[in-house]
Formats: structure tokens, C-alpha cells, sequence
């Protein structure tokens, strides 16, 4: 993997030992989405890893309506972290 997730990881944390929650998981999707991002406007004709970057958008739209439905609160401080929502 090109970027460090451990940054992403202690940002979204709720507990010392937190790595799997579902702001830890949207912090790492929104990292790698970002760095995609970069990738592509340097390589537009990367089609197959353009698929695996709308797959991964998708994961995080399924993760955040999951966040939403459960926890409002901690949907909504996690989009003004993040920048996801306008």
C-alpha cells in the first residue's frame, strides 16, 4: 500500500485498541479514495484501478449509511472531520 494508514487509524479511534470501527474503516477508505484520486489524474487510462476505486467509494457510502442509521452523532462528527459532505 502506497500511503501509511496508522495516521488515519488514531485519528478515528474511540479506544486505545480500536482498529475496526466503522470511523476507523471510513478514515481508511476516505485516505485511499483520496490518494486514487491523485493516482488518477496522473494515469487516466487506469481503468481497472479505476473500478477498484468506485468500489471502494461504494463500500464507504454502505458504511457511512450503516453510521448514520446507528450513531447520528458520530456520523456527523465524522463527515465534518473528514470533508465528506457539504
Amino acid at each position: 500500500m502506497p500511503f501509511d494508514k496508522t495516521p488515519a487509524i488514531a485519528k478515528n479511534r474511540r479506544h486505545e485498541t480500536d482498529t475496526g470501527s466503522t470511523p476507523v474503516q471510513v478514515g481508511i477508505l476516505t485516505e485511499r479514495i483520496n490518494y486514487l484520486t491523485d493516482h488518477f489524474r496522473l494515469h487516466a487510462k487506469d481503468h481497472h484501478g479505476r473500478r477498484g476505486l468506485l468500489k471502494m467509494v461504494g463500500q464507504r457510502k454502505r458504511l457511512l449509511t450503516y453510521l448514520r442509521r446507528t450513531d447520528i452523532e458520530s456520523y456527523r462528527k465524522l463527515i465534518a472531520d473528514l470533508g465528506l459532505r457539504y
